[in-house]
């Protein structure tokens, strides 16, 4: 261990909030665990005025020429600041949307754009100096950094060990763009990504002690259930046993589903925007941005336990009438909860589906949200797929972990809880319920970066791991030969280079016949990843697959050059190897090299899944 080690570090760089929760690491702790705080984060909550909070609000806030001026976005660690992140650059959403980058950590995984590029806030005026989804990744985690250090001056970031989540449906280049981000906020290098499904489990753990050997039992597992601001994250979690001791292993990781509590928020805005409506008020687009933030703190006071049967939402006045004052009405728990409950987590049957709505003949270029917001019936999707067995039977989760700010309201948590139940075909049993809960993480703001914080002690501890590997199978396009035909591709074969499970810190050689590898042109190479084909070998060739089997990643348009050759392609074979950040790299290595892929001998080159150019 490095001797400047002092503190273990996690941080959860989230869709709507951003959480760093740190503990001393010293070997007096291995008995009685970690102390886990949250560091306190000063940032603006109005101009000129700082204030310290546990949560950096993920948005960004670009200032006009006047503001940047005056000093008005000022911290202890920076002047002459063009941009504010945190409280006040949330709260400048519901006033000056153009202005204000959210979300960005959903664009990141999204394609279809050019994740480096100026594109944020999307469709905001030209007069706006935009930015990318990476740099306001590397805002927010930049603001972190210099929070510790205003904190703790004697202890670089740099020299601890830092552990940073990510969403468990995160593809490699998404993965790729985070570390990039990470490192230029002055994350160090050598930091480790976390799943965040994965976080939230270490964090009940963590809560539990040795308890947890007594609620789980070999043979089961655990659906972890995080859904946060804006996507929608599962996994499954199994028990298992090894040398008399119980391991935990997670199996199964869900598609990346863009629906979670901002839908919410909306749905409660449009009810309440009619509401206004029917008593005289329409509301303009500046108040219709400050509703949508209005609804959920609505949202999370009227479906917890033991809430006032209605709550008054007042926005700001605008106009020649409504200067200075305010617009009210009341909203109805009942008349909420039916809209949320029955909305995004209806009562279906484990056999159902979302719904897939025809697709317009043109679709404006924003994130893919999912067109079926009903949330149960993506996780009866989740459950059918990765939980059935040999005989096509499924077999339930044993448990169910909720984690994410939707969960702060119990009646989500409830009727999530009815719906697995009801699936079960024993709604109730002698000993309780079918599906049982795991109950004990206190604040689910935070639960995600306590549990990084948790990992990261144990990694270094010799404590308990989640073992995992790669959540997908990965596969390599090789175009087929045969002869060619006017206005049609030639077939595709997929060729399996990382199974799934493949663990972080290893590599291993593809085994598979020659390729040919064209070099000397610019040349197109097809990626895909599957998270329903775990059984897979590398070296597995595909002839045919259907969408639900595999899905297409990113491609990667590169000339490689093969130096004092004029070969046009040149027969190559695989080594693929996983790093203990969890990026993949695939070596081709030129056949009869038997060195393997190091990129220390020519006739090797390095194809990552990320957007990089091949050098």
């Amino acid at each position: 261990m490095e001797p400047d080690l002092k503190y273990i570090i996690g941080i959860d760089l989230g869709t709507t909030n951003c959480v760093l929760a740190y503990c001393e690491f010293g070997q007096s702790q291995k008995d009685t665990g970690p102390r886990i705080q949250l560091l306190k984060i000063p940032q603006l909550v109005a101009p000129h005025t700082i204030e310290s909070r546990l949560s950096l609000p993920s948005f960004s806030y670009l200032a006009n020429d006047a503001e940047s001026m005056d000093g008005s976005f000022d911290l202890p660690w920076a002047s002459d600041r063009r941009y504010a992140t945190g409280e006040f650059a949330r709260a400048r959403g519901a006033e000056v949307p153009d202005r204000t980058v959210g979300a960005s950590k959903s664009w990141l995984c999204h394609s279809k754009v050019d994740r480096r590029a100026p594109i944020l806030p999307w469709n905001a005026p030209v007069e706006v100096a935009k930015i990318s989804p990476v740099e306001a990744a590397r805002q927010y985690l930049e603001h972190l950094v210099s929070a510790w250090h205003h904190q703790f001056p004697d202890a670089l970031i740099g020299d601890q060990q830092v552990v940073l989540t990510v969403p468990a449906s995160f593809d490699p280049v998404a993965r790729e763009l985070t570390r990039e981000a990470a490192v230029a906020a002055g994350l160090p290098v050598e930091f480790v990504l976390l799943e965040e499904p994965q976080a939230a489990l270490y964090a009940w753990l963590a809560q539990q002690g040795e308890q947890w050997r007594k609620t789980l039992a070999v043979g089961q597992s655990v659906l972890v259930c995080d859904v946060g601001g804006g996507t929608t994250d599962l996994t499954l979690i199994a028990v298992d046993e090894e040398g008399g001791e119980l391991v935990l292993r997670r199996v199964a990781v869900g598609d990346h589903l863009l629906v979670g509590g901002d839908n919410m928020d909306l749905a409660a805005a449009h009810l309440v925007a009619a509401r206004f409506a029917e008593n005289g008020t329409k509301l303009n687009p500046w108040q219709s941005v400050s509703l949508w933030h209005s609804c959920r703190a609505a949202k999370e006071t009227l479906l917890t336990a033991d809430c006032p049967n209605t709550h008054t939402i007042s926005v700001l006045g605008r106009g020649s009438k409504l200067i200075g004052g305010t617009v009210s009405v009341e909203i109805q728990r009942k008349e909420l909860a039916n809209l949320l409950l029955d909305g995004f987590f209806p009562l279906c049957n484990l056999g159902d589906r979302p719904q897939r709505q025809p697709a317009s003949g043109f679709q404006e270029i924003g994130l893919p949200f999912e067109s079926d917001p009903g949330i149960t019936r993506h996780i009866a999707s989740f459950v059918s797929k990765h939980c059935s067995n040999d005989n096509g039977d499924v077999n339930l989760p044993d448990h169910v972990l909720f984690n994410g700010g939707v969960f702060k309201a119990t009646g989500f948590q409830q009727r999530m809880i009815s719906v697995l139940s009801t699936w079960s075909g024993a709604p109730e049993q002698d000993d309780g319920l079918p599906v049982q809960p795991l109950t004990g993480i206190h604040d689910l703001d935070f639960a995600v970066a306590r549990g990084a914080c948790f990992y990261g002690w144990n990694k270094n501890s010799g404590g308990l791991r989640i073992r995992g590997g790669a959540a997908n199978s990965y596969y390599v396009g090789i175009e087929t030969a045969g002869l060619a035909i006017p206005g049609a591709p030639r077939p595709l074969k997929a060729l399996c280079v990382v199974p799934f499970g493949m663990e972080e810190g290893t590599e291993s050689h593809v085994p598979s016949g020659e390729i040919g590898l064209v070099v000397g042109q610019p040349v197109n190479f097809r990626f895909f990843r599957s998270n329903a084909r775990k059984e897979d070998p590398a070296g597995l060739i595909l002839d045919h697959w259907t969408d639900e089997e595999l899905t297409e990643t990113d491609s990667l348009t590169a000339t490689l050059a093969l130096e004092g050759s004029d070969e046009s392609y040149v027969p190559v074979t695989f080594d693929s190897r996983i790093t203990e950040l969890g990026m993949f790299e695939l070596w081709c290595v030129r056949a009869g090299d038997e060195h393997g892929g190091d990129g220390k001998h020519p006739g090797q080159w390095k194809l990552e899944f990320n957007v990089r150019e091949i050098d």
